[in-house]
């Protein structure tokens, strides 16, 4: 992923965050990813960690249309998506996607604190203020389906590198930088 692209989303996320009167915190750890797929304006998310404690963390991300977060499930991560601003639709299976046990019956998952029974292949979207609670092993995918989204996410501690299992073996959760300018900020990718 292009340095200047990194650069770019900082950018327009920081202005969208200001927007929504988001004050972040003053060493935030920012996240940009093209989930290693090389199409950022189709496979992308900015992210940035307001929180990181043993037992959870809160994480607050910006897309724009047409930015899909890929397929994935977690191994251990308990997760509440929440739409800050904006309206996030969501694809959700109890089994890996695709499979003939993706497409059979329904399940249920708890949107703003009620159970909500969901069809298979049904999408869930979400207006600003509402939220889903995810348990490990439920795969999802998102992307906004107004002009941009501001998303929240306050889950269980987790180790990105670990404990993310994405549907494409060929997705990777932190790419490969080219450093084609100056950086802007640095990345969580950067520390490692």
């Amino acid at each position: 992923m292009k340095r200047s692209i990194i650069n770019h989303a900082f950018h327009e996320a920081s202005a969208c965050f200001s927007r929504h009167g988001w004050i972040l915190p003053p060493n935030a750890k920012w996240d940009i990813t093209d989930f290693g797929l090389g199409d950022f304006a189709s496979f992308g998310l900015t992210l940035i960690n307001l929180a990181e404690e043993p037992e959870y963390c809160e994480k607050l991300m910006y897309a724009r249309r047409g930015q899909t977060t890929p397929w994935h499930t977690h191994i251990r991560k308990k997760e509440d998506i929440i739409c800050r601003a904006g309206e996030l639709t969501l694809a959700l299976s109890i089994a890996r996607p695709g499979t003939p046990e993706a497409l059979a019956g329904g399940f249920s998952v708890k949107v703003n604190g009620e159970p909500k029974t969901m069809a298979a292949g049904e999408k869930l979207v979400l207006p600003a203020g509402s939220r889903v609670t995810l348990f490990p092993g439920v795969w999802h995918a998102f992307y906004p389906t107004s002009e941009e989204c501001v998303i929240g996410e306050v889950s269980t501690a987790n180790d990105d590198t670990k404990d993310n299992i994405f549907h494409d073996f060929n997705v990777g959760r932190f790419p490969g930088v080219e450093e084609d300018v100056a950086p802007a900020i640095q990345l969580l990718s950067d520390r490692r």
